[in-house]
């Protein structure tokens, strides 16, 4: 059964990170910003049923939730809780062959990848939230956030900031990083 092991706050006071008991994916990361995207998937779509829920982000051993700004997390948490001890782990489809961005990018993409990897994407988690690299387009990075970075104002300037110095410090000073 899966059941909530932990409650983190994450640095967007409208979104909490929920660690479960049990792996829910093992190598994807699943992102609904709104009911209609979650359709397809059993466990997202229960989410979005509970009013209040702004979006659902879920990876690993965590879900994510976004409430909307007029929720209470009392509206939003027991709910959650309750759902999920009834929800059947089988359901949620199966994760993709997920390609290796090495198997397809350009090289600077797969520096950008590498770097992300080792040193932005496990603080990001470790705060609810994950970063998907959408293209590359000469030293220009479009990058979309995840989860509790959605919409958390830090994320939007102060970590896309970091993230660029970081890029450019490692890779090349003409990197350039913009959030989609």
């Amino acid at each position: 059964m899966l059941m909530v092991e932990d409650v983190d706050l994450t640095p967007n006071p409208q979104a909490l990170k929920f660690i479960l008991n049990e792996k829910l994916l093992q190598v994807e990361t699943r992102q609904f910003s709104n009911k209609e995207e979650a359709q397809k998937d059993p466990l997202a779509k229960g989410i979005f049923e509970i009013d209040g829920v702004a979006s659902v982000f879920y990876m690993d051993k965590f879900v994510t939730i976004e409430k909307k700004k007029d929720t209470g997390w009392g509206q939003v948490q027991k709910p959650f809780i309750n759902f999920l001890k009834t929800f059947d782990r089988n359901l949620i489809p199966e994760e993709k062959n997920v390609q290796s961005p090495n198997e397809h990018a350009g090289e600077l993409m797969i520096k950008v990848n590498e770097i992300l990897d080792q040193r932005v994407r496990p603080a990001l988690a470790g705060d609810g939230g994950g970063l998907q690299v959408l293209g590359v387009d000469g030293f220009k990075v479009k990058i979309r956030y995840q989860g509790a970075c959605g919409s958390c104002p830090t994320a939007i300037s102060g970590t896309l900031m970091a993230i660029e110095n970081l890029l450019k410090r490692d890779i090349n000073p003409a990197i350039e990083v913009v959030s989609a």
